[in-house]
This record gives C-alpha cells, sequence and structure tokens, in this order.
C-alpha cells in the first residue's frame, strides 16, 4: 500500500516508533553487558568495604595505647602477630599490643587505628613508635563506600567500565538488559562492487552498506553486512530471507525510488505489510517501512544516494535501533545555534543541511547533492530545517544535531 501525497518526519517516525517493541531482557554478563542500558536497578547484597580493614602497611594498636606517642616520646609494644591481605589468622588484638598488618588486610577486634610504617622502627617482636595515629586513623570502616542494600546502578544506565567495577566488587557477575540489536545490512544495484574489486566503466563501489553497517556499530548495534544485491527482484529476495533468521531489524539501501530497476518496491511492495512513499525531507524523500518474514523483523528501506542514506539512518534508523534496546531519548537531541551563512531552503520539506559545528557556531558545508559524499565525511552536524522555512541569514539561531555525540 502506498499514500499519495508525501508525510511529514515526525509522522514517518512516529509510525515506526509506534511499531516497534524493545527486544525481551535476559541477563547477560558484565563485559557483555558494557554499553548497555540495564533493564533493573541493581541494589547491594553486601557493604563496601566489607569489613574493616587497613588503608595503611603499619601496625593495627589500640588508640589509647600510642595516644601519647611523639618524636620525644616513643611508645614501646610488643608485636604479637601479622595480618596480610587474604591471610587473616589474628581475629582480636589484646591490650598493650601491636599487630603488623598490610592494606586492604582486616582490622581486628580491638583494634581502631593504624600507625604506618613511617612512623615506626619496623620492628618484628616489637616495634618503637614516634607519632601517634588520630582515632580511627587509616582504616577502612565496613560500609563508608557502599551500605548493604543501597542503589548502585539505577534502570536505564548505559553500563561502563567503572560501573562493572562496582558490581564485580559486591559480587555481581550479571545483569538484566536488552541484547545489542542484530541489524541486516544490505544495499542494492548492479552497479556496484566490493572496495578493492576492479572497477568497470559503468559501475561504482558499495559505499553505504559500509557506512551504514558502520553506523549500527556506532549506535550499539550487531552490524551483517550482506553487502550489495543486483537489481533483480528475485535475487533480492531470495538474498533477504536468507538473512532473517539473525536479524532484529533489516535496512536496505536504494531500490524505493520510482525508476524501473528499484527491487526492493517490486519484491517487498505485495508483501501487505509494507508502506512504500514520500516523505517531506530533504535529502531522503523516498522511504519505506514494513515487517518481513514469519517472524515479523521489522524493515526500513532508505534511498539510494549516500548522503541520502546516511541522514534517513540518522532520523529514522537510529531511533529506531535505541527503541529495541529500551533507550532514550530514541532521537538524536538538537543544541542551538548561530549561523555563519545563509542560505534557502525548499517550502514543504524539512531540510537536513551538513555542517560544520563549533562553540555554538556552525557553518554550512558543501553543497546539497546527495551523492556529495566528500562533504559528509567533514561534516560534524546536520541543521534541521522546519518545512515551512524557506530562507535562512547569517546570524540566525538554529537547530542542529550533533552527528559524533553520544547521548
Amino acid at each position: 500500500m502506498a499514500e499519495p501525497g508525501p508525510i511529514s518526519v515526525a509522522d514517518h517516525l512516529a509510525r515506526i516508533l509506534d511499531s516497534i517493541e524493545p527486544l525481551g531482557v535476559y541477563d547477560q554478563s558484565l563485559l557483555d553487558a558494557v554499553g548497555l542500558p540495564i533493564a533493573e536497578d541493581v541494589t547491594a547484597p553486601m557493604p563496601l568495604p566489607p569489613f574493616d580493614n587497613s588503608a595503611m602497611d603499619g601496625y593495627a594498636v589500640a588508640f589509647h595505647d600510642v595516644a601519647d606517642a611523639a618524636e620525644d616520646h616513643h611508645i614501646h609494644l610488643p608485636v604479637v602477630g601479622e595480618i596480610g591481605a587474604g591471610q587473616s589468622r589474628l581475629v582480636a588484638l589484646s591490650p598493650g599490643t601491636a599487630v603488623k598488618i598490610m592494606t586492604g588486610a582486616p582490622v581486628p577486634h580491638g583494634a581502631d587505628a593504624v600507625v604506618p610504617y613511617e612512623w615506626t622502627d619496623r620492628g618484628v617482636a616489637h616495634v618503637e613508635i614516634s607519632r601517634a595515629p588520630q582515632l580511627g586513623q587509616h582504616v577502612r570502616r565496613a560500609g563508608e563506600d557502599v551500605e548493604k542494600g543501597e542503589v548502585l546502578v539505577s534502570e536505564g544506565t548505559v553500563l561502563g567500565p567503572r560501573h562493572v567495577g562496582l558490581l564485580a566488587a559486591v559480587g555481581r557477575s550479571s545483569v538484566k538488559a536488552r541484547p545489542r540489536p542484530r541489524v541486516v545490512v544490505l544495499s542494492t544495484g548492479s552497479e556496484l562492487r566490493e572496495p578493492g574489486d576492479a572497477l568497470a566503466p559503468d559501475s561504482i563501489y558499495d559505499s553505504n552498506s559500509y557506512m551504514l553497517a558502520a553506523a549500527v556499530r556506532a549506535a550499539g548495534g550487531i552490524p551483517y553486512r550482506v553487502g550489495s544485491v543486483p537489481d533483480d527482484a528475485a535475487g533480492f529476495t531470495e538474498a533477504l530471507h536468507d538473512q532473517l533468521v539473525r536479524a532484529d531489524l533489516v535496512v536496505t539501501s536504494g531500490g524505493v525510488s520510482e525508476g524501473d530497476y528499484d527491487v526492493v518496491k517490486e519484491a517487498l511492495r505485495d508483501t501487505g505489510t509494507m508502506w512504500f512513499g514520500k516523505v517531506a525531507m530533504q535529502p531522503g524523500k523516498p522511504q519505506g517501512f514494513g515487517f518481513i518474514g514469519d517472524d515479523e523483523v521489522p524493515i526500513l528501506t532508505l534511498p539510494g544516494n549516500p548522503v541520502s542514506s546516511y541522514i534517513s539512518f540518522q532520523v529514522f534508523v537510529l531511533p529506531a535501533l535505541r527503541r529495541l534496546q529500551g533507550r532514550t531519548p530514541y532521537e538524536r537531541p538538537t543544541r542551538t545555534a548561530r549561523l555563519t551563512h545563509g542560505f534557502s531552503s525548499p517550502e514543504g520539506r524539512e531540510q537536513f543541511v551538513r555542517a560544520d559545528y563549533d562553540a555554538s557556531v556552525v557553518t554550512p558545508v558543501g553543497g546539497h547533492g546527495s551523492h556529495l559524499l566528500g562533504d559528509l565525511a567533514t561534516a560534524n552536524a546536520l541543521i534541521n530545517v522546519p518545512a515551512d522555512v524557506t530562507s535562512l541569514t547569517p546570524g540566525d539561531s538554529v537547530q542542529v544535531l550533533l552527528l559524533d555525540e553520544d547521548f
């Protein structure tokens, strides 16, 4: 089915997001979950530190036994044992004695301070102490970092290395999270060749599948780049269905316009679940979306011109990927910037202009051609021009999407 007139960017995106459900949640190991938003509040099953332990190499003592120690008044104590990290046998300290203790080792009952080696003669059987610690000095108290039951990582937090360290420290080996979406990427076009192969006079290299696969990876997905498929509906259908077993989402480029060789539309238009039509945007007007296969895998069909394809990814595919992952916001946030150069924009079409953004100032980059990959590669932002704006002048305030910004 098709709609007669162009629909807005917002309407097409809403159609996509309303139709896609987040992937299921399951336990994943800490390292596998790095970069994923977790789907639970993780609470501490134990305190950190789990027991009182020494912050220094030195001697565990009762404070009142060494409170008078000074350079001109040394305190002498018998050393009754030694405690290394993970080697504790001594659980209590008798008054008037000292225990040699290593950093991280548990402080025995009866000890309420640690005298660093530097304040002693480092004696073995007896120790001579020339400086008094404060009460509790150099003792890390149980729970002073994290209390049992405290929320360590909240639901929706994207797990990073520091979170992993904290969770491992309290004994968590896994967390509940949605998996990285598996995304099959195909390009269509009989003229396409793999980079590294020889080119014929009428052929070009397939940049789209590489670019889109890289964009999938940058968005947290797992790309499966199939490469290019010739302009043959039967061949495209076969290649597509061969890939569905490993796909949470399919992204194609090319074959969705009004030409005689638009094989994606030819192959999918009669499936009953596909919409093909025009979106009121520049670049990227021809778009398609639907579901395919027994498992109803969502498919986004993008235009074939490289710039159109990439901008369509940012506007439609990226939010779909974030929806699958349960990550919010779905859309790339915008920033307000001051425009350095004016330009015109077509009436009735929301425009996305390649640009260079720096310190809230934005400069358009290159021309409007949707084949100009060189300009796209130098841009770090897109100026988002509303459909009812036809002219912009230097100094105007505009909204920009920062392409390299994490969110």
